[in-house]
């Protein structure tokens, strides 16, 4: 089927009921439909290991699964065995469940540099729970964020930073500071500027790129001799990186870090986790100020933390992070040889860890381009892969590969023409996708 041929009639009509009732049309922005070609927004059934079907029927390969949260495939029988079986045995209580004791203990064995973690239901909880510990802990008001990592939480203190800021006082924007990664210097000049008045450095300890040699040291090194609190966002790097996180694989031990994602292998749980003196703070056995960490009702349900438990047994006796790069690297190679067949290998670029892979769109001029990502977008579709990014989960099979990247050369194919005619244009179809992070709607 060519991109000209794909009609999603069920989904469009899908997409336009939950436009009426939910703003955005979907839950996250990463996943609304102006993220993909006009009427080529597939509203999904169901999915099982790599694949998802949409509601017309179609199935497709599917990548960057629940934006990065299904690392082990859909439905995987060892996490949805242990959910049933917490199900039955209720989901809630008036005080703690064992679940959470023996949870807590699974977490600080697969981390062990961390000594205490809360668990919570999202990332921006837990992320803006570290902020706030960070600023009950050093009696300062400022917060550093690193400018070069795309998102840390819906919150004020991280939003006001970005495009979307509207409804956000300037006030509560002035006091979130940036730094740029991989540059020492520049965030050594940033605390010295506000000397005194940093409550933390936030970011991700890697992304698309490794860290250059000596720089998070560095970064311990820097917030040491500065008196802040050196906070890792492990929301991606977690488990993809190694079963301990960035900090596990680099050697690097922030005061505080947070996980989510790949943790619940798409159920909701993600957690806060920590040295022992800053995260007491928001309990109850000492005697200082109390500090609102991390107080959610649905924050420890049993059948999440069941899930998060198998997880972490599947990650450790299964290999999975191993999975996952062995899987990454050969997607990787096999993309990038179709991209350099079809004489497109200096514009559909892929970059990152193998077990985090993203592909750039360029045009004629070398230039990142929407307008390019969304023929490319067009063209996977209509071979069955829904790619926004190459992310791989550990459920993808040979037959898996070697389909994405037979239908990435296809794609390829159409992109040259579209370079050697300096326009995209034909091949588009209707508006360009859109970044999340925009000023106007």
């Amino acid at each position: 089927m060519n991109a000209e041929e794909l009609r999603l009639p069920r989904s469009r009509q899908a997409n336009e009921r939950l436009h009426a009732m939910i703003p955005g049309g979907a839950h996250t922005y990463a996943k609304g439909d102006d993220q993909y070609p006009e009427n080529l927004a597939p509203v999904i059934s169901h999915g099982r290991g790599a694949h998802v079907w949409d509601v017309d029927g179609n199935r497709y390969v599917e990548y960057g699964s629940g934006l990065r949260s299904v690392s082990l495939g859909h439905a995987h029988p060892r996490v949805t065995e242990a959910v049933r079986r917490e199900l039955d045995r209720g989901s809630n209580f008036v005080r703690p469940s064992i679940v959470e004791v023996e949870a807590a203990e699974r977490f600080l064995a697969t981390v062990p540099t961390a000594q205490m973690v809360k668990f919570a239901k999202n990332g921006s909880d837990a992320t803006t729970a570290a902020v706030r510990l960070a600023r009950a802990a050093t009696g300062r008001p400022r917060v550093a964020v690193c400018a070069d990592h795309p998102f840390f939480s819906v919150d004020d203190w991280f939003i006001g930073t970005t495009p979307m800021s509207a409804g956000i006082p300037a006030a509560t924007n002035e006091l979130t500071v940036a730094f740029p990664y991989g540059d020492l210097a520049a965030t050594e000049e940033l605390l010295a500027r506000h000397e005194g008045e940093v409550a933390c450095l936030i970011l991700e300890p890697a992304t698309h790129t490794e860290p250059p040699p000596g720089y998070l040291a560095g970064l311990r090194e820097l917030a040491d001799r500065h008196g802040c609190v050196l906070v890792f966002d492990e929301m991606i790097t977690g488990f993809r990186w190694s079963e301990a996180g960035a900090q596990g694989l680099y050697g690097v031990v922030p005061d505080l870090s947070t996980f989510g994602k790949a943790l619940g292998n798409g159920f909701a749980v993600a957690a806060l986790a920590g040295r022992r003196e800053l995260m007491e703070l928001g309990g109850l056995r000492h005697s200082g100020d109390r500090v609102f960490l991390l107080s959610t009702t649905h924050g420890a349900e049993t059948h999440a933390l069941a899930a998060a438990m198998a997880v972490q047994s599947t990650y450790v006796e299964e290999g999975v992070t191993a999975r996952l790069h062995a899987l990454g690297d050969r997607l990787a190679a096999g993309v990038r040889e179709a991209a350099a067949s079809m004489g497109v290998g200096d514009h559909v670029v892929v970059r990152g860890r193998a077990s985090n892979l993203v592909f750039a769109t360029l045009d004629e001029d070398g230039l990142p381009s929407q307008r390019y990502r969304t023929l490319f977008l067009r063209q996977l579709l209509a071979g069955g892969v829904l790619a926004p990014s190459f992310v791989v989960s550990s459920a993808l099979g040979d037959a898996d590969l070697e389909h994405t990247v037979d239908v990435v050369a296809e794609a390829c194919a159409v992109y040259r023409k579209a370079l050697d005619a300096a326009d995209p244009t034909p091949w588009m179809a209707g508006r360009p996708v859109k970044p999340v992070f925009r000023r106007l709607a």
